[in-house]
């Protein structure tokens, strides 16, 4: 790691600083924007509930009911919505086996899905928020500003993308996270440092905090460790060579959690369907049904939860790997699985391995996003302090992405250098 930062500050490295710091600027560009509030609107006061992974995501944007407040939620929920979709639509299925340009055109659609999305959510958060006393057009004002806010992340992401360093979208999502990570360490000493106590207490209090660091930074370890492990699966092809070298190079990998995030968000946004009707039909009888079985924060809710983690992972994973065209291709391209016969064979050995791996991957996913709820019930310390969560998962997953990107672009500066020079 510290070679890579030497190599960033070389004078020949010029242009990646250039991007780099651009990078950052339109980073801080988004956290500025997230302490600007709506006009006419003031900041939330009320136990966010449900709604808490879209505020973490956002950097307490919707905590403060800022021009940012919806971030790219709507968009992360379209594309998610258009990758199921491809499964029953024809027309999407022809686009996905067309290449750049099928997907060029998906994610076209996708993002006008987004739009559509943000000022949907903006309209049912302005209704939540404001109540009944709002007039039509304070609640169209307020939709449309919200929808603004998400559309320019949107454009901003893709100026990261195409002039700095790493996918945008999943940057501004991960610097959202890492804003609120030093208010949570500050809650964190006050809730169990007591400075009024005696010496004694006061000193347990710091050991407590030193301990509950410890713990955190131990759990990041453990992220980093699952979120690179994966199965390798040996494939070999009947016109290649097998010497040794070949049979090394020739796998499919399989990621632990090849879904990541996405079985988490969906199962988020599928709970907060039943609390964001409550609050717009505000019926006393079916709000107490959600508090009560559909919010994650009660026993019913969270096993619930857990379980739409659980299943989404499954869902998502057989979505990417489909292990019946795995082995069409894999036919077809003259390879095999050393000892396994082509076709039915190897599908039903990709099928085992696959769901063994995501067996696994799903059941970290579903601690992982547990620790924090349980965490909060078992401690008095702030909600905004918590261990482990998808937070936790997004910063990990975009750092190690954003760093290997940076390690390959310099890899491949040093390529061309030295085959120049020759």
């Amino acid at each position: 790691m510290f070679a890579t930062l030497k190599q960033i500050f070389r004078p020949t490295n010029r242009d990646l600083r250039k991007r780099i710091l651009f990078t950052l600027a339109a980073l801080a560009v988004f956290i500025i924007g997230t302490t600007i509030q709506v006009p006419g609107t003031q900041s939330i006061t009320s136990n966010l509930g449900f709604l808490e992974l879209i505020n973490s995501m956002g950097g307490g944007a919707l905590q403060n009911f800022s021009i940012f407040a919806l971030g790219v939620m709507p968009y992360i929920t379209a594309t998610i919505l258009m990758q199921l979709l491809q499964e029953v639509i024809p027309q999407l299925q022809e686009w996905r086996k067309q290449g750049h340009v099928g997907r060029q055109k998906i994610n076209q659609i996708s993002r006008y899905l987004g739009i559509l999305f943000a000022f949907i959510e903006g309209y049912a958060f302005s209704f939540m928020f404001l109540g009944k006393t709002a007039t039509a057009s304070e609640y169209l004002y307020i939709s449309l500003v919200l929808t603004a806010g998400t559309a320019f992340l949107l454009w901003l992401g893709d100026q990261i993308t195409q002039k700095g360093i790493g996918n945008g979208l999943s940057l501004i999502i991960m610097a959202g996270i890492v804003a609120t990570l030093p208010q949570m360490f500050i809650d964190a000493f006050n809730g169990l440092v007591v400075f009024d106590g005696t010496t004694q207490q006061i000193a347990f209090g710091i050991v407590k905090f030193i301990l509950f660091a410890i713990v955190y930074f131990a759990i990041i370890v453990g992220v980093v460790f699952v979120q690179e492990a994966e199965r390798k699966i040996p494939i070999q092809y009947a016109n290649k060579s097998s010497s040794f070298g070949n049979q090394a190079a020739s796998f499919v990998p399989i990621k632990l959690n090849s879904a990541n995030v996405v079985p988490v968000i969906f199962a988020s946004s599928l709970l907060a369907i039943p609390g964001i009707i409550a609050q717009v039909i505000n019926k006393e009888g079916f709000t107490l049904f959600v508090q009560k079985y559909l919010t994650y924060t009660t026993p019913v809710g969270f096993l619930i939860y857990v379980i739409l983690i659980f299943l989404f992972g499954f869902i998502y994973t057989y979505m990417i790997f489909k292990p019946e065209e795995f082995a069409k291709n894999l036919q077809e391209s003259g390879g095999y699985i050393p000892g396994i016969r082509p076709g039915q064979e190897t599908r039903k050995y990709f099928t085992k391995v696959l769901t063994r791996v995501t067996f696994l991957g799903s059941a970290f996913l579903c601690i992982i996003v547990a620790l924090p709820i349980v965490f909060s019930n078992l401690t008095s310390l702030p909600t905004s302090v918590s261990i482990g969560g998808t937070g936790l998962l997004i910063v990990v997953g975009v750092a190690l992405e954003t760093y290997k990107q940076l390690e390959g672009s310099l890899l491949s500066r040093n390529y061309t250098k030295g085959y120049q020079r020759r």
